[in-house]
């Protein structure tokens, strides 16, 4: 590996974004530009919108971020010769100039959310820069990076917020009144709007406004770690110094904090149950799915509770943490915010010690966005749903501000961008 010129002497002060030639959908052919976007890779149920979301249009994204194949390999070949064919066929193009995107999002429930698109340069966590706020799986970040490698592109953004001062806003909102390059809207109900800053005046006052910004990972901690990965592998400068972002000013669009939870795959809820008997207070609840939530609200604002579900219409709730338990098993030399984490608690006592579940283990456990799609997994298999209660936005600040990785998989920031709105090739 040659990591020449990737030095924390000469990491940037502040962010630094770049404008790029977007790749994106010619909508003259494809079906329709929502019907070739697909949530992130990590956030699609697989098998089941795995297969929706490929029988949507030929094209969708999602041949190429999670591509069918027998083997790793077979895969990253088969998403790099897709790649290739798109573009020679013009479904994918680049455009005509560099820019950065603006990005929005909108909800008939109010919610609203817009952000900058562009290449972010990449810097190590110790530079203060780009903030983690939870641990990666290797395997993860090997599987991301052998695509990337294959592909040589970067096909889908991550998604960072940062506390703005209002600049790059208001050159967002001025763009936002424009003429967008696309519109559309998904099944999720999310509207999606895409414009192109193009002027070199409102480039520089975004860039001179980051500048003096940190931002938060708030989705894509493996999407980052694999850029740092092919940074160290490539002599500087080179275009994997680079990743592709969306930036968002949560002091203008706060986002919304949603939890992940947990399937073990081979552990039944029986079986889970009388594991914990004596070290957590369990209490069954005959109600549906929102009031169980409702009921673990209650309980989290108390202490660590978690719901478990798998073995017919109820939940069972579980609090009140035996604290000798806690005692042995939570490593005591972090901050007390960490160790009170729902998710240490699970992965340091429940996981680690009580069920014995590897935490890495895709065979084992899966990490799962989506709610309903949990229970109605774990039911469908015999294993255990472990539903999470979200963390508050500044309680993930302070911590990665203050270098503490959280549990894996602790968080999941919304809405999330689309895959396939924009994408970057690194030789374009």
């Amino acid at each position: 590996m040659n990591s020449a010129g990737h030095s924390e002497a000469t990491a940037p002060r502040g962010l630094e974004l770049t404008p790029f030639r977007g790749l994106r959908y010619d909508p003259d052919r494809v079906g329709s530009i929502a019907a070739v976007t697909s949530p992130p890779y990590d956030v699609v149920v697989r098998p089941d919108g795995l297969h929706h979301l490929q029988d949507a249009d030929p094209h969708n994204i999602v041949r190429l971020i999670l591509p069918q194949a027998t083997t790793p390999a077979a895969r990253n070949e088969q998403a790099a010769d897709t790649l290739r064919s798109w573009l020679a066929e013009g479904v994918l193009a680049a455009d005509p100039e560099p820019a950065l995107y603006v990005y929005e999002q909108r909800h008939a429930d109010g919610m609203l959310q817009r952000g900058l698109i562009g290449t972010l340069r990449v810097s190590e966590p110790s530079a203060g820069v780009v903030l983690p706020h939870e641990d990666v799986m290797p395997h993860v970040v090997a599987d991301r990076a052998a695509l990337m490698r294959a592909t040589h592109a970067n096909l889908e953004p991550l998604l960072l917020t940062y506390r703005g001062d209002g600049t790059a806003a208001e050159v967002v909102e001025r763009a936002a009144e424009g003429a967008p390059l696309l519109s559309t809207t998904t099944e999720d109900g999310f509207g999606h709007r895409l414009w192109a800053v193009t002027d070199p005046d409102e480039v520089a006052r975004v860039q001179h406004d980051l500048a003096g910004h940190q931002a938060l990972i708030a989705d894509g901690h493996h999407r980052w770690a694999t850029y740092l990965r092919l940074r160290a592998e490539h002599a500087s400068p080179s275009p994997w110094d680079r990743g592709l972002v969306l930036l968002v000013d949560t002091a203008r669009y706060p986002l919304r904090v949603r939890a992940i939870h947990r399937l073990l795959h081979d552990l039944p809820v029986a079986r889970a149950l009388a594991a914990v008997e004596g070290l957590f207070r369990v209490r069954r609840l005959a109600v549906p799915l929102p009031e169980a939530l409702d009921a673990l609200a209650g309980a989290a604002a108390e202490g660590n509770a978690f719901l478990l579900a798998g073995d017919g219409d109820g939940f069972h709730l579980l609090d009140r943490p035996d604290p000798a338990l806690l005692e042995r098993t939570v490593p005591a030399d972090r901050p007390e915010a960490w160790r009170t984490l729902d998710a240490t608690v699970l992965h340091a006592a429940l996981l680690a010690h009580v069920w014995r579940v590897p935490e890495d283990d895709p065979a084992r456990i899966g990490y799962i966005h989506d709610t309903a799609a949990t229970v109605e997994k774990a039911r469908q298999e015999g294993g255990t749903a472990v539903l999470m209660h979200p963390v508050r936005e500044e309680v993930v600040r302070d911590l990665a501000r203050q270098g503490v990785t959280m549990p894996r998989k602790s968080t999941s920031f919304g809405p999330k961008p689309a895959s396939g709105l924009v994408l970057r090739a690194l030789d374009v």
